[in-house]
Order: C-alpha cells, then sequence, then structure tokens
C-alpha cells in the first residue's frame, strides 16, 4: 500500500463574520480542487459542533508530489494568501498512514 500523504489543518476564526467569508473562500476553492487535482484523494472541510469559530480540514494525497502540486495551484494561492485576513489561530499537523483502510494501494 502507498503510504500517500496526509495533514490536518484546524483554523481558528476571529469572529462570526471571518467564519461567513472563511467558508465562502472555502466554497470557491473546493471546486477548482476536485475539477484540477486528480491525486488530491480527500479534501474534507469539518466544522467543529462546541467550537463555531474552528474549521478542521482532512487533506490526503497520493503522494508528497500530489501535495506540492495542489500548493502550486493558482486557486490554493489565492486561499493561502486571502486565509489570513480571517483567522486568529492555526494549526498544521502533517501525517504519514500506517495501516488502515483507505484509496491508497501500491
Amino acid at each position: 500500500m502507498s503510504r500517500g500523504f496526509g495533514l490536518v489543518v484546524r483554523f481558528e476564526l476571529r469572529d462570526e463574520a471571518a467564519a461567513a467569508a472563511f467558508d465562502a473562500l472555502v466554497s470557491e476553492t473546493e471546486p477548482e480542487i476536485e475539477r484540477l487535482e486528480p491525486d488530491t484523494l480527500a479534501y474534507v472541510v469539518h466544522t467543529v459542533p462546541a467550537e463555531p469559530l474552528v474549521r478542521v480540514f482532512y487533506e490526503l494525497y497520493a503522494d508528497r508530489a500530489a501535495f506540492d502540486f495542489h500548493e502550486e495551484q493558482p486557486h490554493t494561492k489565492r486561499f493561502l494568501a486571502e486565509r489570513e485576513q480571517y483567522l486568529s489561530g492555526l494549526d498544521v499537523t502533517f501525517l504519514q498512514a500506517e495501516s488502515g483502510k483507505g484509496p491508497l494501494r501500491a
């Protein structure tokens, strides 16, 4: 099984207005990821019911090259630049799969 390349990103948003604008930015970005990035295997945005100003992204790529490709796309660069104005905190955790069920195969 290919191990892939994954990460979890926790975004803390400044306030409700920032959360709404951030969500709109995400809504503009996601279709481009789906359309242009076949090796982005999962790009899932979660809300946290007990923390309405938090968004958690789970991202899974076929490999590091697929992640690097994602980072170089115009839609991703726009998202990365524009998101800053909405954030009060950011935490990124890179992941390495060791076992489990999923879309990655040898």
